[in-house]
């Protein structure tokens, strides 16, 4: 059983999660033959105060 996980910066819509989980899923299954079913797929949403970029966290980027 394939399991991805997917760090992101909070902020994203509901929709923009599910076209990750959706096309995420699909990559397993075209790369590694996974039976579609038995793909999971996570993602975590990391506040903007905790992902460092450059030394400096995104918040404080405005990202």
């Amino acid at each position: 059983m394939p399991f991805a996980q997917i760090n992101l910066i909070e902020g994203r819509t509901e929709d923009q999660k599910r076209a990750v989980i959706e096309k995420v899923t699909q990559a397993l299954v075209e790369a590694v033959g996974a039976p579609r079913e038995t793909v999971r797929v996570m993602i975590v949403e990391v506040p903007k105060s905790h992902w460092g970029i450059g030394g400096v966290s995104a918040k404080d980027l405005g990202r």
